[in-house]
């Protein structure tokens, strides 16, 4: 087989694959919140905030050149136009030819395709697991012991947890009042409780 032929099939056969997996956009979610509650990770100057949108921009340009959907259709596309090429051309020419095709069959067809099909992927839901690290929002002042009731918005929603203060800021004598923000430093998905520390 020759290189047309075998890119027509590669990349046919690794777009069946992804559609019917599920591959084509996992990874991104996860990756945003982790960027999210990075800590430390505040802009103070508006330099920050262009080299912070700069970065992404690139980030983002370099995934989608490297992520397996556009290899596959870059394949795809690369032999399709070789084979449709062959009876008018050959040598240096097919192959620019092939590429420019490549090109415009992945951009003009598979990508709008490919994207209006995400839009019916249901995003996967967060667990209670996600929420470390998150601040919430007291409901309750907080029990000698250090218990009380937190909030936190999960999944578009409000829902309340059983919260305990952690030992060391206990030992300091520190009290949560209704209102205070808290974060969470662990949680028990078991239980359906955490640990918080003040902010």
């Amino acid at each position: 087989m020759d290189l047309y032929i075998t890119s027509l099939l590669l990349g046919a056969l690794g777009l069946v694959f992804m559609a019917l997996s599920g591959l084509g956009h996992g990874g991104h979610a996860g990756a945003s919140r982790a960027h999210a509650h990075a800590p430390g990770h505040v802009h103070t100057h508006a330099r920050g905030r262009a080299n912070h949108a700069g970065g992404s921009s690139v980030t983002r340009a370099l995934w989608s050149v490297t992520s397996p959907r556009f290899v596959f259709s870059f394949l795809l596309g690369l032999g399709a136009a070789g084979e449709l090429l062959r009876p008018v051309t050959g040598g240096v020419l097919q192959l620019a030819g092939a590429i420019a095709g490549a090109v415009l069959f992945e951009r003009i067809l598979v990508a709008p395709l490919w994207n209006f099909s995400m839009r019916f992927a249901s995003a996967p839901a967060q667990t209670l697991e996600s929420a470390v690290s998150d601040e919430a929002t007291a409901v309750t002042g907080f029990d000698a012991n250090g218990n009380g009731i937190v909030s936190l918005e999960m999944d578009g929603q409000m829902i309340q947890i059983l919260a305990t203060l952690q030992p060391g800021d206990r030992s300091l004598g520190v009290r949560v009042r209704a209102g205070q923000k808290v974060r969470i430093e662990d949680v028990d998905a078991g239980t359906n409780r955490c640990t918080v520390s003040v902010l």
